[in-house]
């Protein structure tokens, strides 16, 4: 399953001559949102595939009719009734698959909703008792908001890990790429679900979704405005995609370079934004213990933080579909696989230092 040559542009002609102002490009991500959209296409191009390969079936038996009155049918009139069964029967598995596939998403987002109403009765999309520029001094609703979007996070966790040993089963196993594809499909929209989650979480309280108090500390480590560097889980994956064509190679490295230059964007965004907000509570007289005016200009200044989140989750779920449109099926399913262990492997390493400092901690106090 390989897709056509994957075109980029430089930073200049992206738009990036003001990184605040103009970092909306990368709603275009969303907009050829790669499994959402491809899904009613694929259906619509089984069903007919389905039929024709029937019709075919059947045109080739009629005109072999012939050869059933006292003739043998020749080797090449059977191989072709052959092939015809066997594209008729992957294709009827094709659109069971994405059948289930259809109705596993349907009852994720009747889950969603039901979260997303408990949350709001919680009061984390609503904001309690208070609004977006009051809640500096609401310690309880942030906290309340905190526990709600930790709570929705475990359990988008405890389906990660189910779906990671999913997808390492059914690479070992002798599946064909119809239904790997479904899982990759499947794993792909999970982090689709997770982005669309902190987006919301960011509405309210984009401090704490950008601070990642959310995830281990091992994650953290490697932390970039709310989640992970594109280029730099490009860069890990590769290794674990070989053998890769010529062009694979290049257009990864493509990719690669295109996501340098918008993460880099992002970057001098958040500086010059951190710059306006310091030079904002700077504003007054410093020491005369009155800065209620300079907080509120500073909160104004703080409203663009959301975009700030909401585009580098742009920038990592387009660089997950462009990556899925240029490896084969296969390839995509081991990339997923490395990218959940890998950050299986952080959250692992996260307790091991946890508790080798707890024990520390323990043996000192033993000493003392």
């Amino acid at each position: 399953m390989k897709s056509g040559s994957t075109q980029f542009v430089p930073t200049r002609r992206m738009g990036f001559c003001d990184p605040l102002n103009q970092m909306a490009m990368w709603d275009d991500f969303k907009a050829s949102n790669f499994v959402d959209s491809s899904l009613p296409i694929i259906l619509d191009f089984e069903q007919k595939h389905d039929n024709q390969s029937e019709e075919t079936s059947v045109g080739t038996v009629g005109a072999s009719h012939k050869y059933d009155q006292g003739q043998k049918k020749p080797e090449k009139v059977l191989r072709r009734l052959a092939q015809n069964r066997e594209a008729a029967r992957k294709s009827r598995l094709r659109k069971k698959a994405y059948v289930q596939q259809l109705e596993t998403c349907k009852q994720r987002l009747v889950q969603l909703e039901q979260e997303l109403d408990q949350a709001r009765q919680q009061g984390l999309y609503a904001g309690g008792s208070c609004d977006a520029a009051t809640q500096i001094s609401c310690p309880g609703t942030m906290n309340q908001n905190a526990g709600t979007f930790e709570a929705v996070y475990n359990r988008w966790l405890e389906e990660q890990n189910r779906h990671i040993s999913e997808l390492r089963n059914a690479l070992h196993s002798n599946i064909g790429d119809a239904e790997l594809r479904v899982y990759v499909d499947n794993g792909l929209r999970h982090y689709f679900d997770l982005f669309s989650m902190k987006a919301s979480a960011a509405k309210v309280d984009a401090f704490y979704i950008m601070s990642g108090l959310w995830i281990t500390l091992g994650e953290r480590f490697f932390f970039w405005i709310g989640g992970f560097r594109p280029s730099e889980i490009l860069k890990m994956l590769v290794p674990h995609l070989e053998p890769m064509s010529d062009e694979q190679h290049f257009e990864i490295f493509n990719l690669r370079q295109s996501c340098q230059q918008a993460e880099d964007a992002l970057t001098k965004g958040m500086e010059k934004l951190q710059q306006i907000v310091a030079d904002t509570l700077t504003s007054g007289q410093l020491g005369d213990g009155n800065y209620f005016h300079e907080v509120s200009a500073a909160m104004e200044k703080l409203e663009v933080l959301v975009r700030f989140v909401v585009q580098a989750d742009n920038l990592r779920q387009g660089t997950l579909q462009q990556i899925s449109r240029i490896l084969t099926t296969r390839q995509a399913a081991r990339g997923l696989l490395a990218l959940g262990d890998y950050t299986q492997r952080l959250q692992a390493l996260s307790s091991v230092w946890s508790k080798r400092h707890s024990d520390t901690s323990s043996t000192n106090m033993v000493h003392v």
